[in-house]
């Protein structure tokens, strides 16, 4: 018996071989394989500040929902930075279009949002803290209650999470919050 399951293994696997050897031999043949798109592996896709704003101001971030990416620009261009981010669970949550940093802070304290309450009666007012959704570092927007915020959670990051905010591991957030000025315009797309 085990004679003839070696046997089997051995000819699945000369098999296996010899079906891909052509393949493997026509791509070795066709040169270098150019990619269908300019992704890389985490899906992020480049943006240029041009698409987005007439001139970079202080500052440029977009946030893209659909790659959950956050991409930062220095008001001198010379900075060009992407983040990995967690974004809003639903459409209904998302919202899209300009708006503009206008005011930051370290360890903020969370109020959750009328919205979070009607959804959840036992949320509460959280200080700062290691329990915090904030996590250690904020940036509001001018459209109330939108953030983007550090998190404690780093499983949220790369999934669709949030409430609304977009959020960063602590310590991207914490860089990112070190070169951004208040001011800085901010698209959610």
């Amino acid at each position: 018996m085990s004679g003839s399951k070696f046997s089997r293994r051995a000819m699945i696997a000369t098999t296996g071989a010899a079906l891909a050897t052509p393949s493997l031999i026509l791509a070795q043949q066709a040169g270098p394989v150019a990619t269908a798109s300019p992704r890389n592996i985490m899906s992020f896709t480049p943006q240029r500040w041009e698409d987005h704003f007439e001139t970079l101001g202080k500052g440029a971030i977009v946030a893209d929902i659909t790659s959950r990416a956050l991409h930062f620009w220095s008001g001198d261009g010379k900075i060009y930075n992407i983040y990995p981010t967690s974004v809003p669970r639903t459409d209904e949550l998302t919202k899209r279009g300009y708006t503009k940093v206008v005011r930051k802070r370290i360890g903020p304290d969370w109020t959750p949002t009328p919205s979070m309450v009607q959804r959840n009666p036992e949320l509460k007012y959280m200080p700062p803290g290691p329990d915090n959704p904030l996590g250690t570092h904020a940036m509001y927007l001018s459209w109330q209650y939108y953030l983007i915020h550090g998190t404690q959670d780093t499983r949220k990051i790369g999934r669709r999470s949030s409430d609304g905010c977009i959020g960063l591991y602590n310590e991207k957030i914490a860089e990112l919050y070190a070169m951004t000025p208040i001011g800085t315009q901010v698209r959610l797309f």
